[in-house]
């Protein structure tokens, strides 16, 4: 096998985001593109000779051709072996959970998560270390140093690697392990999970049906919810994987997932409903018709994990993301668990699990996960709900109900103006930053704030701070106004606007969310001045 040094230059613009690098298809597909990303990657982790890594994505398009660039390249670093899952596939999950269980030295996911798939559309590629999870700030740091300097890159000059064959291959001296994507997977949920109760629950005639979104999760799904919890066929619907997750945009919310939410809303709808998205991390959950918020899931699945053998235990803390609602808050302190608020991204649980401060975590963007493994898990947080319900023998939307009327409910939504060019998206944070100091005590319609701050994290296990994390705006009424940047997309930026309104536990807890949000989204809209800086008054999204 010969290895080739190829002579490059830095290319711009390769900086992570929150979960990796993620440009248009076309980009990533530029000669030299990948090649150099991923052998920053190599570098900024003191190279790969010796190494074991697990690599795998979600099927989108590009996946396979990138993943035999891989190969040849971690070949060509002296890398001693690679597991990869068949066809190239992997929920990002299963991924985290295989670095885990062969204790490799980290792992290459390639996904756009829940972004669209396509060669006109999103690719992406993110480095996972040795607990499984993303990688925090000081290796993304590196890696982006690494791609402003790099000068070469290596590369074998080897035939491609049948990815459909399950077993050993070469490629020179490094040994290629290509292993069944779900059963590992498999495994573990059966650890966690009653599967007996599950599988009563539908053989008493409990309904489900599972949107896959043509992407990662259908044949897990298959194989644990139709196969091995006896599912009625069919449940699963959207399940075969495809390289533009069937034309469609694999983000589980009620905009993307409609075919799901219309059935669901439906005169004949099935007891329980839910979806992932495209590499499997995120989920959505809805009863018959009965909608529920990420922030709300992660409350009830708090308040309720015990149920389930994995945490009968109990838990030892809870966290969210600091747009997340508060609604886990108050079960932790019913708890007397320990409850923490962090920045936007799953790498920031990861010192918190890794610590065993904290078991199950979420975020207002459909991830919850715990501390099975160090990513956000869309299929677990189902077969939590599944256990949940097969225990209580309650409806969701009466699960819901009785959550409420010992918690209270925070009304919650997430208002996204999408694609605003990026100039005027900083002239509008740096706006905000810049009325902190005065807005305590003025009124905007219905709205007296409180208090107001930028958010910053100072992680309690390291001591690292992040900084510039988001603005908060508190209300006088008990509502919230959160502002901030998505680091997800592709192109221009993406203002997300979250919204939430804590109302008591002997409050009205049937409204319609959007009209218990209105006056605390009227005052953020004239916080942040949306219409005159953008001309925008509309989200594009709203969850």
């Amino acid at each position: 096998m010969n290895i080739n040094t190829v002579s490059t230059q830095p290319i711009d613009g390769q900086k992570p985001g929150t979960s990796g690098l993620r440009k248009k298809t076309r980009i990533f597909m530029e000669p030299g593109y990948l090649e150099n990303f991923v052998q920053s990657i190599f570098n900024a982790i003191g190279g790969a000779e010796g190494k074991t890594f697990v690599v795998g994505g979600d099927g989108r398009f590009f996946n396979a051709q990138a993943i035999q660039i891989i190969i040849k390249m971690a070949a060509a670093n002296g890398a001693k072996r690679l597991i990869l899952g068949q066809g190239g596939l992997l929920s990002t999950p299963a991924a985290s959970h295989l670095i885990r269980l062969n204790k490799t030295d980290g792992g290459l996911i390639l996904s756009a998560s829940h972004n669209p798939g396509g060669i006109d559309e999103d690719f992406g590629l993110k480095f996972n270390v040795p607990n499984g999870g993303p990688a925090p700030e000081s290796i993304t740091d590196a890696i982006f140093q690494q791609t402003k300097e790099l000068t070469s890159y290596k590369v074998a000059d080897a035939d491609d690697l049948d990815l459909d064959a399950l077993g050993q291959q070469s490629a020179g001296d490094m040994t290629v392990e290509i292993v069944d994507s779900v059963a590992d997977y498999r495994k573990l949920m059966k650890s966690l999970f009653n599967f007996d109760a599950i599988r009563q629950l539908f053989e008493s005639g409990f309904r489900i049906r599972f949107d896959a979104m043509h992407a990662v999760t259908g044949p897990y799904a298959h194989a644990i919810l139709e196969k091995d919890l006896g599912a009625p066929d069919g449940s699963v619907m959207n399940g075969v994987p495809s390289e533009n997750f069937g034309g469609g945009h694999p983000d589980p919310n009620p905009v993307w997932a409609h075919e799901l939410m219309d059935i669901m809303m439906g005169d004949d709808a099935p007891d329980f409903g839910a979806a992932s998205d495209g590499d499997g991390d995120r989920n959505m959950i809805v009863g018959r018709g009965t909608y529920v918020t990420p922030s709300d899931s992660l409350a009830v699945l708090t308040a309720n994990a015990f149920l389930a053998p994995g945490y009968a235990k109990g838990l030892a803390g809870v966290a969210r993301s600091m747009p997340t609602s508060a609604a886990s808050d108050r079960v932790a302190e019913k708890l007397e668990i320990e409850c923490f608020e962090t920045p936007t991204g799953w790498k920031f649980f990861g010192n918190l699990l890794d610590a065993g401060r904290a078991t199950l975590c979420g975020e207002e963007s459909a991830g919850t996960g715990s501390n099975h493994v160090r990513e956000k898990d869309g299929l677990w947080a189902v077969l939590l709900w599944l256990n949940i319900l097969a225990v209580r023998r309650e409806s969701v939307a009466e699960i819901l109900a009785h959550h409420w009327s010992i918690y209270g409910r925070d009304y919650y939504s997430r208002h996204d103006f999408e694609n605003i060019p990026t100039e005027q998206a900083n002239t509008l944070m740096t706006g905000l930053r810049d009325a902190l100091p005065d807005l305590p005590g003025q009124t905007f319609g219905s709205e007296t704030v409180a208090s107001c701050d930028e958010f910053s994290y100072s992680d309690p296990v390291d001591g690292s701070v992040s900084h510039n994390q988001g603005i908060r705006v508190y209300f006088e009424s008990g509502g919230r106004a959160v502002f901030r940047l998505s680091g997800t997309g592709t192109q221009g930026a993406t203002l997300r606007l979250y919204l939430e309104q804590f109302e008591p536990a002997d409050g009205d807890h049937l409204k319609d969310p959007q009209e218990a949000l209105v006056g605390v989204q009227q005052a953020a809209l004239v916080i942040c001045d949306l219409q005159n800086l953008t001309g925008r008054s509309e989200p594009d999204v709203k969850t």
